[in-house]
């Protein structure tokens, strides 16, 4: 075995009567078995696992009657288990596993009365397990895991098999109850029948399972709904060898009994997660000494984390995410420093990260979002050089700024402090992270410019809701590998850098919420997908955006492309004129009616005609920028009239209101040089808006108003 041979199994082997032994597993052979291997009656063991060989098991070795161990284990075999198996009533092992036969299990199986090992996983097998297999009393190993199958267990399922030390049967379709008879089968070792429809409430007794030392039930529906049905616990105690308990992904409900504390000090593996499990986690949880991975996840525990946890030494992988727990996260973590992972996400934890974490030398994912930590960010998390995965501490309470000792994560791939109350600069230690792939820093109060060091592997980068301020770097189209950019909700201005288009693999870009002017560039009307950008204004050339009646059928759109009604050219424009008229002199008062416009009279001024009057939005003709939007002087060309075009950015909360406040005081102030209205446009796409405050500040400036008005 395993001697690399390569090809087909010769033929000559077949020549060799007084052959009882072949072994040519783990090689590289190739092609059909030969049937005349059938010549050689004295064969007792045939072992061609782990090979390439195809086709069927031959008919012919019908006649190998003192044949007692067949192993073809992880080829390529298809043609169904054949039936004639049955007849080599010799046979003690078949080993067929990983092959894609198809087809039942053969109800001759049941006439192997010597079996003890039947190992027919992962064989495409469907239907039920027939009950004549149920008579192998001698059976050591029964696994059908990975199949489709589908039936109940019999209620006398651990009578039947006394001797069963192993038994697999996860990755299918069984359901119904676990008979309590299992309790019988006091020789089991190890228990695998995850991923099936088991359900109802588990009542083994496995106290009498001196041997068990890996019980896998997870990912069924087990649990019967009643309060408190975790009391089989109890019995595991007496499991003194027991290694992994995976019960994760049932609906059991109840509290962690107390006798968790007296489970086998050589337990490594404990997963509870995703169930209804409540209460608190008993301190004793600390005995379980040779804990390596420990997931509790999506359940609904209350109190604080045990201190006690800190004498988990050997701990790898710790999962308490998705409770409800509160109080601080308990220094005594920072002993652990065998960890690898850390996830507390999502509960109620509160006050600060403790510095101790910091001696995590191997810790690679931290994640912590979505509680109530606060305070700073203890710089001793970023001297944890290990944290090449994950870094999340979003939606929590953190101030301050991001330490520069965030270069040391120079392997860190995702960084995540969205949703903070984090403020400063970013820093420019950040470009060191060389294998950054994701970073959120969305939803703070992070200000200055968009750093230009964002390296090439970069796949999301969200900024969006933050204070940036200037001009989006013409250098991010260096980044071919991105896909989400976000830069929403900012102060950010000038154009749309055309050097966007560069970014080949862009499915996202949300640019909402600025001060965006200029020309749309042409990559966003490129055939990759961005001629999906929508406005319904025709002088902008996007066609009318169309409702969708599913959500879904709004994220199946390659790219999602999000223009601010700020940037004037991709949402809605809002312009509001003030004509301001020189008189030779000044007229007495009237007592005619004001001679205002009104809706019937009024001129209707194009896109084309607004772009022209303020050269392209240009940032010559800027006025001024305020809180909800931008003012920019233009001049028509027919009659040299001076107008005031305000664009309006209704992505920022407020504005609205700001415009309400600004319409109800021009409403009410007379002056010479001012009117109230004096054109209207089409309501699909513009309004009469008023502006008053940086606009009068120019017409000061210009003379044009008086301040004392």
């Amino acid at each position: 075995m395993n001697n690399t041979i390569q090809g087909e199994i010769p033929l000559e082997f077949g020549r060799l009567h007084r052959l009882e032994t072949l072994l040519l597993s783990y090689n590289s052979l190739v092609g059909k078995i030969p049937a005349n291997l059938s010549y050689c009656s004295r064969l007792t063991v045939l072992f061609l696992g782990n090979n390439k060989l195809v086709g069927s098991i031959p008919f012919e070795f019908v006649s190998l009657y003192r044949l007692k161990q067949l192993a073809l284990p992880m080829n390529n075999l298809t043609g169904g288990i054949p039936p004639f198996l049955g007849n080599l009533t010799s046979l003690e092992v078949v080993s067929l596993d990983g092959n894609p036969f198809g087809g039942n299990i053969p109800d001759s199986l049941g006439q192997l009365k010597e079996l003890k090992t039947l190992a027919i996983g992962g064989n495409n097998l469907s239907g039920t397990i027939p009950p004549s297999i149920y008579n192998l009393s001698f059976l050591v190993i029964f696994s059908v895991s990975e199949n489709q199958m589908h039936g109940s267990l019999p209620p006398s399922l651990g009578l039947y098999f006394r001797n069963l030390k192993l038994f697999q049967m996860n990755e299918n379709f069984f359901s119904g109850s676990i008979a309590i008879s299992l309790s019988n089968a006091s020789k089991l070792e190890y228990v695998e029948i995850a991923s099936n429809s088991f359900f109802g409430k588990l009542s083994v007794n496995f106290g009498g399972m001196k041997n068990l030392s890996d019980l896998i039930l997870e990912h069924n529906n087990l649990g019967s709904g009643e309060s408190d049905e975790m009391g089989f616990m109890n019995s595991l105690a007496n499991c003194s060898k027991l290694q992994v308990l995976s019960l994760g992904g049932n609906q059991f409900r109840g509290a962690l009994p107390h006798s968790i504390a007296n489970l086998s000090s050589q337990l490594q593996i404990l997963v509870l997660g995703t169930n209804q499990l409540y209460g608190s986690i008993p301190s004793g949880i600390g005995n379980l000494v040779n804990l390596y991975s420990l997931g509790i996840d999506e359940n609904q525990f209350t109190g604080s984390i045990p201190k006690e946890m800190g004498k988990l030494l050997n701990l790898q992988g710790l999962d308490f995410g998705g409770n409800h727990f509160l109080g601080e996260i308990p220094s005594t973590l920072g002993n652990l420093s065998s960890l690898y992972e850390i996830f507390l996400s999502d509960n109620n934890l509160s006050g600060v990260i403790p510095s101790s974490l910091g001696n995590l030398e191997r810790l690679a994912f931290l994640e912590m979002f979505a509680n109530e930590l606060s305070g700073t960010i203890p710089e001793d998390i970023f001297n944890i050089s290990s944290l090449s995965v994950s870094l999340n501490l979003a939606e929590n309470h953190f101030v301050g700024s991001i330490s520069p000792r965030i270069g040391n994560l120079k392997a860190l791939r995702s960084f995540d402090v969205s949703n903070n109350d984090l403020s400063g600069e970013i820093p420019v230690e950040l470009g060191l992270c060389s294998s950054l792939e994701e970073i959120y820093l969305g939803g703070n109060f992070f200000y200055g410019f968009i750093p230009s060091f964002f390296r090439a592997s970069r796949v999301s980068l969200n900024l969006a809701k933050n204070h940036f301020v200037g001009s989006i770097p013409p250098r991010i189209g260096n980044l071919k590998a991105l896909r989400s950019f976000d830069v929403s909700n900012n102060d950010l201005s000038g154009q749309i850098p055309g050097e966007l288009g560069l970014c080949s693999s862009l499915e996202e870009i949300y640019l909402a919420g600025n001060f965006f002017y200029g020309f749309i560039p042409s990559f966003f009307r490129a055939s990759r997908g961005c001629n999906r950008l929508c406005g319904g204004i025709h002088e902008l050339q996007l066609p009318k955006c169309t409702e969708h009646e599913s959500s879904s059928q709004k994220i199946s759109q390659r790219l999602k492309i999000i223009i601010s009604t700020a940037s004037a050219f991709l949402g809605l424009v809002m312009v509001s004129f003030f004509i301001f008229y020189w008189h030779k002199r000044r007229r007495g008062p009237s007592r005619q009616p004001s001679r205002l416009l009104t809706r019937k009279t009024l001129p209707r001024i194009s896109y084309k005609s607004l772009l022209k009057a303020t050269d392209g939005f240009s940032s010559t003709q800027l006025i001024g920028v305020g809180s909800f939007g931008s003012v920019y002087k233009g001049v028509f060309d027919e009659d040299g009239t001076v107008v005031a075009i305000k664009v309006i950015n209704l992505q920022r909360q407020g504005a609205s209101q700001s415009f309400k406040a600004e319409c109800k005081a021009l409403k009410n102030i007379r002056h010479r040089n001012l009117v109230k209205e004096l054109l209207g446009t089409r309501q699909t796409k513009l309004r009469l808006l008023g502006s008053l405050n940086i606009f009068c500040q120019w017409l000061i400036k210009e003379k044009l108003l008086k301040p004392t008005v």
